[in-house]
């Protein structure tokens, strides 16, 4: 029963993780450069 919560727990985390990339990526932002252009000369975009 432990190891169920456990990976429950787990999958949720990831879950949350790639919803937050992809919230990320919609909103322009990179991971690559986090969404600072100056810095990285707008290649990431």
């Amino acid at each position: 029963m432990g190891t169920i919560i456990v990976g429950v727990l787990v999958l949720a985390g990831v879950g949350l993780a790639i919803r937050s990339m992809v919230k990320d990526k919609k909103a322009g932002k990179s991971i690559q450069c986090g969404g600072d252009c100056k810095h990285c000369g707008g290649g990431c975009h």
